[in-house]
């Protein structure tokens, strides 16, 4: 096991180009959102372009649309069918049509879905049938621990999980006693890049693994999880259209956004201290970040 140290993550930043355009940084599409859950949808999003995507969508259930469009001028959004405020069955079909028809590069499913029935057919419905670059987090993980983890059909394309402790335990059916381990299988089972979160997060995939030694307590907060997983999607966007959509690609950008996401918790703790820092203000600590593992001036 390595530990992820700034001279590990300072060649996978990827390089901004004069001439170039928005075009040329990928493009993402959130699925999120549900009833009092829009929040998690607007931090993904924000997280996906502060990284450096040059396009954002949110697609989230039409009757949230209106308030994800106001809190995050910068994205474009697509309602979906919903009932109760939450995506309904069908809206999977209508994602995955939209997602292929707009040239997304990478689909982030999960924050703020919701745990009803029909969110969860969603999230199923949507990862079952995608052929896209993804990052599959919250309750997406949850609706593939409810249909069962070992037998689920995950994407073909390259693709990364980012579940917490109580996740994984849902997951692989156990309580996590063994971190390394559990990464290890996350990673194994599934076929793609794990991100474990928790003090020390881990990232594996294939045979490699990864520790972060970033961030702190300050990070015990809802909304953070969010910001990560806008992270992973944003840097594997623009990665991908660099060098690739590869299981190589996805494993970078995940240990990059963990690192990155730890040290703006850091920094947002010695400004704010631990216990006063929000999940919505770790983005304005990204530039310092990235400064500080050398990406830029």
């Amino acid at each position: 096991m390595r530990t992820i140290t700034a001279g590990f993550v300072r060649p996978l930043l990827p390089a901004r180009r004069p001439g170039s355009h928005k075009g040329d940084y990928g493009r993402v599409l959130v699925a999120a959102g549900s009833s009092g859950m829009t929040g998690a949808a607007v931090l993904a999003a924000r997280a996906a372009l502060k990284a450096g995507a040059g396009l954002v969508t949110v697609a989230c259930p039409e009757s949230e649309r209106p308030v994800i469009a106001c809190a995050l001028p910068e994205a474009m959004t697509f309602g979906a069918a919903c009932a109760g405020g939450a995506f309904s069955a069908r809206a999977a079909a209508q994602v995955r049509a939209f997602a292929a028809e707009s040239g997304a590069d990478v689909v982030l499913a999960g924050p703020g879905l919701g745990s009803s029935p029909a969110a969860r057919a969603f999230a199923l419905g949507l990862l079952e049938r995608l052929d896209i670059p993804s990052v599959i987090d919250a309750d997406a993980l949850n609706a593939v621990a409810a249909a069962g983890f070992r037998s689920f059909p995950f994407p073909r394309a390259p693709f990364i999980l980012t579940p917490h402790p109580g996740e994984a335990a849902r997951l692989l059916g156990r309580k996590i006693t063994d971190r390394e381990a559990a990464a290890r299988e996350l990673a194994s089972v599934s076929g793609g890049a794990a991100v474990l979160k928790g003090a020390g997060t881990l990232v594996c995939a294939g045979g490699s693994l990864l520790r972060n030694v970033t961030g702190g307590p300050e990070l015990a907060k809802g909304g953070s999880g969010d910001v990560l997983a806008g992270l992973c999607a944003g840097f594997f966007a623009q990665a991908g259209r660099a060098r690739g959509f590869t299981a190589a690609s996805a494993f970078e950008s995940a240990a990059l956004a963990v690192h990155l996401h730890g040290l703006c918790g850091g920094l947002a703790a010695k400004k704010l201290t631990e216990r006063c820092v929000l999940a919505g203000e770790l983005l304005d600590f990204l530039p310092a970040a990235i400064r500080r593992a050398g990406g830029e001036r």
